[in-house]
């Protein structure tokens, strides 16, 4: 991360994932999960459903459905919310190719 002077404030850009810029340990893992979350958070908007709703659409409780529109999502696995998304009738992609570095990355684009 670089340091610089904005306005005689000492600003430091981050590295695009706030996880690892707070020292978090599986921030790679933690960006993935929250980028899933808000997609599930968008897809209940745009389909104008009730938590009650969202989770029987989802097989979850609507207890559940509740902490995951507030961002908890600790006790979900990645796979469990792509399957949520899969049941708000979204499609997931998964691609891999070969690394630039010598260990690969895991990301999410959002379509």
């Amino acid at each position: 991360m670089t340091r610089q002077i904005v306005k005689g404030i000492e600003v430091e850009a981050g590295s695009g994932n706030v996880f690892a810029d707070l020292g978090l340990a599986d921030a790679e893992k933690l960006k993935i999960k929250s980028g899933l979350v808000i997609e599930i958070t968008r897809a209940v908007r745009k389909l104008e459903l009730t938590q009650e709703e969202a989770g029987r659409r989802m097989g979850i409780s609507q207890p559940k459905v509740s902490a995951l529109l507030r961002g908890d999502f600790a006790n979900f696995s990645e796979r469990k919310l792509m399957n949520c998304l899969n049941l708000l009738g979204y499609d997931i992609e998964i691609r891999v190719k070969p690394a630039n570095d010598s260990i690969g990355h895991v990301t999410l684009d959002i379509a």
